[in-house]
């Protein structure tokens, strides 16, 4: 297994294995994460004040477990066909994994463990991808990155092909360090048109050896590799241009925002578009994180780690200007006391746009747990408004812990990602999420109300929701205290006999699912007379 301390110093390794304030979990060795200590820290820290109803609007598809599927997955996901698949950096043979999740028709995913690296002699066929999500051709090829391994122990760009369900890795490209190539390649890789792949190496390149942008061309079946811009690298991905627009490629440094546009001859034309100073970190943002998104006005949206008014990150836009530098606007900034409860914290994950060009983004730490949020931006109907932020799920560990990658979206709005810790098992998770569920009020009566000792009471639960129509007939409302009973067109009713004499006080949850909040009724108070 690769040791990030060696290659590219103590940042890499720090922010690889970063946790919130409030979790304070330690990284001792790869190979001891997904023990005991990691886990019984995580549950203690988020579990320990008890469990309260909460907005079910995320639902676990699957929590990673080590072996043989993998662990601390870091990745965004790729979604080809209704499945989703991504990359772990640890697990499976101990050298990371890629893995798919896939619908299993009665309601719940299945997961399939595509490949585990280090299965060649001194993983020649790569170990540890590290950030790197995945991207498909148009023959539902794989492609990706691992940091290590490789004929010359610097990692790789390997393709996954599959044949009747049976996955076959292929690696294009080991890299070789400087001063000709790139090393320890993280994030992944971007495809364009011609099927030429793009990727960012946290070292190697052909300058300082702080890192740079490759790109793989494929030409009668081989792959050619070259450095096309040098530059201190961080675990930001690529973005590529529109399809309908000249191809340009944008990225992020540890302090620039910048362009890449083909120079006519072969090679690149790098353009820094936004530099982030430090004096002015409160008011711009500071440390740029995950991969940019474009809206079809050519305006770019990112995330930073710290800066903005709480040093807490922010979520920015950047305007073209004519000439110079691009303008940049802060729509958020994290930390602070939201709406709800906490905000999130130290975005480690870039943000996407839908249609209507709302963000959405996950934080790795922050909200009422210290484990991370799911957030949205609302988009103004004013274009000179301002963005209104919407949290609308906190990581609770047993949820998932420490999202560190970008979403993804469906084409019904359901949005999927990791998180790199949490899950059933400690080891990371595949989630679902709705950040438009239904808000549903709950109401509680008894009848009758006072009552008898002996007397059936029958207690009603009405579950209502913004959606206008209730959540699904068959999930359960808990009388607290007393019972539970099914909803039935929006209403659970539970009858007993068995109360005592005197004053007893119940209230009614529903707990929710993907596409209804949680919501409590108000305490009541049923009198029972001798």
């Amino acid at each position: 297994m690769h040791s990030v301390d060696t290659e590219c110093g103590a940042e890499i390794r720090s922010r690889l294995w970063r946790v919130g304030t409030t979790l304070q979990l330690r990284k001792l060795t790869t190979a001891t994460l997904p023990g005991a200590l990691t886990k019984a820290v995580l549950f203690a820290t988020l579990l320990m004040a008890g469990r309260v109803a909460h907005a079910q609007t995320e639902a676990v598809l699957h929590s990673f477990s080590g072996t043989p599927d993998g662990a601390q997955p870091t990745s965004s996901l790729a979604l080809n066909g209704g499945n989703l698949y991504g990359t772990t950096y640890d697990g499976g043979l101990g050298y990371g994994t890629v893995y798919e999740v896939s619908p299993n028709g009665s309601g719940g995913w299945t997961e399939t463990t595509v490949y585990s690296f280090c299965q060649l002699a001194a993983c020649a066929d790569g170990e540890n991808p590290t950030y790197s999500s995945l991207v498909f051709d148009g023959q539902g090829n794989l492609y990706g990155t691992a940091y290590g391994g490789g004929a010359n122990g610097y990692g790789v760009v390997f393709e996954l092909s599959n044949s009747n369900g049976t996955w076959t890795e292929s690696v294009l490209h080991s890299f070789a360090n400087a001063p000709n190539d790139a090393a320890n390649p993280g994030s992944g890789v971007i495809m364009d048109g011609a099927g030429n792949l793009f990727g960012v190496a946290f070292a190697g390149g052909t300058g300082n050896g702080k890192g740079c942008v490759f790109e793989l061309s494929p030409s009668n079946g081989t792959w050619t590799a070259q450095v096309i811009y040098d530059m201190n690298s961080t675990h930001t991905g690529l973005t590529l241009s529109l399809p309908s627009t000249p191809e340009v490629i944008y990225g992020a440094t540890y302090t620039t925002v910048f362009e890449l546009t083909p120079n006519g001859t072969g090679g690149w034309t790098e353009t820094a578009l936004f530099t982030f100073t430090a004096a002015d970190s409160a008011t711009e943002g500071a440390e740029p994180v995950g991969t940019l998104a474009l809206d079809p006005s050519g305006n770019l949206y990112g995330a930073t780690e710290a800066g903005g008014t709480n040093n807490k990150g922010v979520v920015y836009k950047l305007t073209p200007a004519a000439t110079g530098n691009w303008t940049e606007t802060v729509l958020f900034s994290f930390g602070g006391e939201g709406q709800y409860g906490p905000n999130g914290a130290t975005p480690f994950a870039g943000v996407i746009l839908d249609a209507q060009n709302n963000i959405y983004g996950a934080t790795q730490a922050g909200g009422t747990k210290g484990a991370g949020t799911l957030y949205e931006l609302v988009a103004p109907a004013n274009p000179n408004g301002a963005y209104k932020e919407h949290v609308f799920f906190n990581f609770d560990g047993e949820n998932g812990a420490e999202p560190k990658s970008s979403l993804v979206q469906d084409s019904l709005g359901y949005l999927y990602g990791t998180t790199y810790l949490g899950g059933a098992n400690g080891d990371g998770a595949v989630f679902q999420a709705n950040a438009h569920a239904g808000v549903t009020k709950t109401t509680l009566t008894a009848s009758p109300n006072p009552s008898v000792q002996g007397q059936a009471v029958t207690f009603t639960a009405t579950v209502t929701s913004s959606a206008g129509t209730p959540p699904p007939d068959g999930e359960n409302v808990r009388f607290n205290g007393i019972g539970n009973a099914p909803l039935v067109n929006g209403v659970a009713t539970f009858s007993t006999k068995r109360l005592p004499v005197g004053n007893t006080q119940t209230s009614a949850t529903y707990g929710g699912d993907i596409n209804f909040t949680s919501s409590n009724s108000a305490k009541l108070i049923q009198v029972v007379n001798q």
